[in-house]
């Protein structure tokens, strides 16, 4: 209990000093956010089944994978239960209400971390540099207030094992 406490007690912190950033990315958080609605997963993915040699299996890849990681995450994020951090902090104020209840994990993070990393599984290293993006879209979920930092670690972790395991029986 006493290590929960302590990684709760890092993440309250961290998410307070990141409220404080006044970058870039901090600025143009709800565009980058928003980015990774899923839109632009089913109109990239329908895009490359047309038009590239491995098409149709990237995208019969990320329907799997995609049903895969939206059914953890939401038995994940149902059955922890955790708090989102307007909820779990008081007088903290989210810059954006959030679709759900709940925080962990983060959904956007497991998404885009899902899709790069099919990205460059499918179509080689070159595509690396999209995990910038990635990143970028979990920082913007901690900007935004909906998740603390270790919401996004998780949903990064869990969109990329999910995207890594089912390559070995997809490819």
């Amino acid at each position: 209990m006493r290590v929960l406490n302590s990684i709760q007690d890092f993440d309250r912190r961290m998410l307070l000093v990141l409220q404080q950033s006044q970058s870039w990315l901090a600025q143009h958080s709800r565009a980058v956010s928003r980015s990774a609605d899923g839109y632009l997963y089913v109109l990239i993915g329908g895009l490359i089944s047309l038009m590239a040699a491995d098409g149709q299996r990237f995208l019969w890849h990320i329907l799997v994978a995609f049903a895969i990681e939206r059914g953890t995450y939401w038995v994940l994020k149902n059955g922890l239960k955790r708090k989102r951090p307007a909820q779990a902090l008081p007088g903290f104020e989210s810059h954006i209400n959030a679709a759900d209840e709940f925080s962990f994990p983060s959904g956007h993070t497991s998404a885009a971390f899902l899709f790069v990393t099919l990205l460059v599984l499918h179509f080689g290293p070159l595509l690396m540099p999209l995990y910038l993006w990635s990143m970028a879209v979990g920082m913007s979920r901690v900007y935004l207030g909906v998740h603390f930092p270790t919401d996004t670690v998780v949903g990064a972790a869990l969109g990329s094992a999910i995207a890594l395991s089912s390559a070995n029986w997809l490819l």
